[in-house]
């Protein structure tokens, strides 16, 4: 169906829009906030794929050709990169489903406040759904090219072996593990999981570089670097700053669930902007108290309610408490972490005491501060300060 009477006003709009880089920023959030698996990856990776299909629509609207007679590789492209980053066709769709929503959002207000007919606009509407089809179908076909890739690409091997196991739970073969680079010897045996934060494409490829170093197997799983090994690197060190965390070992057939607490940590980590090696056990307690807020806001409540989220000075001193726990209840510490003087400590610890009735600097053989007293504190405190 073809725009007869508006088709200039609306061509002129929808070219404006492909070159306008709010446009294009709209439509990266609609897909990263619509599609969590999407949203892990780089938010670059998201806006280069989102600006091409965009221009590509401006310039196929312009000439009303048919849609089968377009250039698709784009969204072929998409589909492929996204199957080979391990993220499910399904959460693809669901990211790209979004920002074509957004586009058509976008376009019907454009021609609204140029002044377009509101009865211009469904032929508008309707020529906008026929790419977005096109654009869906496209991506599903360079997704399921990718993953019927031929065997010997290593790296696409590599790839779907780490979803059978650590996804679906499906035990490969050894001669699939083999295939993949694992050694005869180190078979079905114990393994650790990795899973890294890259920063960049980059350091994406250098880290499964030295992961597969060690004898095991990496890929991009869920737009992650992941890595089964059966030995860890000698000090835990891979050379590269991005955050890495290690499972403890375990047979192939319980790795599910260690990697799935991997991906946790590594989300809780990235968000504290941590970097370098860190051991699954390391996060032990923070994924505990991350996978409770019901709990941990009832405990802030009761330990902190005599402080108010919205007086600056309060949260002040509740970061003086919370760092003051942090470096081991050591007044020192605390103000070299906090760049203020120990005396300024002690003013606001004793506040601190005040408000909520409780010292945290109270050593005395009575007085309540055994390591669980110390990670209530620590919880309400870090719960507290999370909020707005």
């Amino acid at each position: 169906m073809a725009v007869v009477h508006e088709r200039e006003p609306v061509t002129e709009i929808l070219r404006a829009m492909a070159v306008d880089a709010d446009v294009c920023g709209e439509l990266v959030r609609a897909a990263r906030a619509h599609s969590p698996e999407v949203a892990r990856l780089t938010e670059a990776e998201t806006r280069s794929h989102v600006l091409a299909m965009i221009r590509a629509a401006g310039a196929w609207f312009s000439t009303f050709d048919r849609v089968e007679e377009q250039d698709f590789t784009t969204a072929l492209l998409l589909g492929a990169d996204r199957a080979g980053q391990g993220v499910p066709v399904t959460a693809v769709l669901r990211g790209v489903q979004a920002a074509l929503t957004r586009a058509v959002e976008i376009s019907v207000d454009r021609c609204r406040t140029s002044g377009v007919p509101d009865g211009a606009l469904l032929p508008v509407i309707l020529r906008l759904k026929e790419y977005g089809d096109a654009i869906e179908r496209h991506v599903i076909n360079g997704y399921h090219a990718a993953e019927r890739g031929p065997a010997h690409e290593t790296d696409g091997l590599r790839g779907r072996l780490l979803r059978q196991v650590l996804i679906d739970g499906v035990i490969p073969r050894a001669e699939e593990l083999a295939g993949a680079g694992v050694r005869a010897e180190d078979g079905h045996g114990p393994h650790h999981c990795l899973v890294a934060e890259a920063t960049g494409p980059g350091h994406a490829q250098r880290l499964m570089r030295r992961l597969s170093a060690l004898h095991g197997v990496s890929g991009l799983v869920e737009g992650r670097v992941v890595g089964l090994c059966p030995r860890l690197p000698q000090g835990g060190d891979l050379g590269i700053p991005d955050l890495v965390v290690a499972s403890p070992a375990a047979p192939l057939d319980q790795l599910r669930p260690l990697y799935r607490l991997c991906v946790r940590a590594v989300d809780l980590g990235a968000a504290a902007g941590r970097h370098g090696w860190y051991e699954l056990t390391d996060f032990a307690a923070e994924i505990a108290v991350a996978d409770q807020p019901l709990l941990g806001s009832y405990l802030s409540g009761r330990l902190l309610g005599g402080l108010d989220t919205s007086d600056a000075f309060h949260r002040q001193l509740a970061l003086t408490a919370l760092t003051f726990l942090d470096t081991g209840r050591r007044l020192d510490q605390t103000a070299a972490t906090l760049f203020t003087h120990p005396n300024t400590i002690r003013y606001r610890l004793g506040r601190f005491q005040q408000i909520t009735g409780t010292s945290l600097t109270d050593t005395r053989p009575d007085s309540r501060g055994g390591p669980l007293d110390t990670l209530h504190w620590w919880w309400a405190l870090t719960t507290w300060l999370s909020r707005e």
